[in-house]
C-alpha cells in the first residue's frame, strides 16, 4: 500500500507538471501580470512554486509528508489536511449512502436476474444495467436536477445546505434533503457493475453439481438460491462491493461539480483547474488510502465469511 500510495502521488505530480494551465495566468490574470514588476512577479513565481525544478519540489513535498505535513493549500490559504478534513466531512454520509445502496441494489438485483436466467426479470436487469453502465454519471445528473430539482420541484437545486441559513439553523433534514439526487445519482450508475458480476456468479452456482443434487433431493428454488447461491456469491459480492469505492469517489468528482456540492470532489477540481498542487495530491493520496483500506477490509472479510480460508490462514 505504502508503495502504491508513492506511485499514485508521483503520476499525480508528473501530471500536474504537464498541465498546460499557467498557475499565474489562471489565478491572476494575464491583465493583471502585465501590470506588475518583476519583484511582485517573483514573488507569485515563488508563491506558486514556478520557479522550483520539479524534482526538487516534489522531494520537498515527499519530506514534508512522512513528517505529517502534507502542507498548505494555496488557494485556500489553510493546511492541506483541514480543508480535506472539512470537504471529507461533508462528502462522507453522501459517498456512505451510495456506497450502501449501489451494493444492496447490486446484490438484490443480481442474484434475481441469475435465478430467473432467460426470463423476464432477467433481460429487464440486464438491460437496465447494460443502459446505466454506458450512461456519463454528469448526465444523469443533470437529468435528475433537471426533473425533480426545476421541473418537479421536490428537491433544492444545489448546494448542501438552504441558501442563506444560519450554519446553526441547519437540520439533519435539510442536510439530507439536498443530499439526496447525489446519492441517488451514485447509486444509479454503481448498481450496474455489482448487478451483472453477481447475475454471471450465480448463473454459475445455479448450474454446479451440487445444486442439481440439491434439485435432486427435493429442495425448492427458493431454497436453493437462499442456502446455496448466496452463499457462493458472497465473496464476490465483497470484492465487487469494496472495490466500487473507487468508482464511487470518482462518482463524485462529477456529480458534485452538477450539485454546487461543497464536497471533496468539488475540492479536488477546484484544485486541479487553479493549479492548486498541495491539496490536489493531498486530495488524491487519502482517497488512494480510502480505497487500498477498503480493499484491505474485503481481503480480512474473507476469513470471516468463508471458514476454508479462515482455516488456511491459521495454518499457514
Amino acid at each position: 500500500m505504502i508503495l502504491l500510495l508513492l506511485g499514485v502521488s508521483i503520476v499525480t505530480f508528473l501530471l500536474m507538471c504537464a498541465s498546460p494551465l499557467d498557475p499565474l495566468q489562471t489565478n491572476v490574470g494575464q491583465a493583471a501580470l502585465g501590470t506588475m514588476s518583476q519583484e511582485q512577479i517573483a514573488k507569485l513565481e515563488a508563491y506558486w512554486g514556478t520557479d522550483t525544478p520539479p524534482l526538487e519540489r516534489y522531494i520537498g513535498w515527499l519530506g514534508d509528508v512522512l513528517h505529517g505535513d502534507f502542507g498548505t493549500s494555496l488557494l485556500y490559504r489553510q493546511p492541506v489536511l483541514t480543508v480535506i478534513g472539512q470537504r471529507l466531512a461533508g462528502s462522507f454520509w453522501l459517498l456512505l449512502s451510495a456506497w450502501v445502496i449501489s451494493g444492496v441494489l447490486g446484490l438484490t438485483m443480481g442474484v434475481i436476474a441469475g435465478a430467473c436466467r432467460g426470463r423476464w426479470p432477467d433481460k429487464l436487469i440486464k438491460g437496465y444495467c447494460l443502459l446505466i453502465s454506458s450512461t456519463p454519471a454528469f448526465w444523469l445528473a443533470i437529468l435528475l436536477l433537471l426533473v425533480f430539482a426545476v421541473w418537479l420541484g421536490w428537491f433544492p437545486i444545489g448546494l448542501s445546505v438552504p441558501v442563506g441559513m444560519d450554519a446553526a439553523a441547519v437540520t439533519a433534514a435539510d442536510r439530507l434533503r439536498h443530499a439526496v439526487l447525489p446519492a441517488l445519482t451514485l447509486s444509479i450508475t454503481g448498481v450496474a457493475n455489482i448487478a451483472l458480476h453477481t447475475r454471471e456468479k450465480m448463473i454459475d452456482v445455479l448450474e454446479s453439481d451440487y445444486v442439481l443434487f440439491a434439485r435432486a433431493r427435493g429442495e425448492s428454488e427458493a431454497s436453493i438460491v437462499l442456502r446455496h447461491g448466496l452463499r457462493n456469491v458472497a465473496l464476490p459480492a465483497i470484492t465487487l462491493q469494496f472495490a466500487s469505492v473507487s468508482e464511487i469517489i470518482g462518482g463524485s468528482v462529477l456529480v458534485e461539480q452538477v450539485f454546487s456540492y461543497p464536497g471533496l470532489g468539488q475540492a479536488a477540481v477546484t484544485a486541479g483547474l487553479g493549479s492548486d498542487l498541495p491539496l490536489l495530491l493531498g486530495i488524491t493520496v487519502v482517497t488512494a488510502a480510502i480505497v487500498f483500506a477498503g480493499n484491505l477490509i474485503a481481503d480480512l472479510l474473507y476469513g470471516v465469511v468463508d471458514p476454508k480460508i479462515r482455516k488456511g490462514a491459521a495454518r499457514g
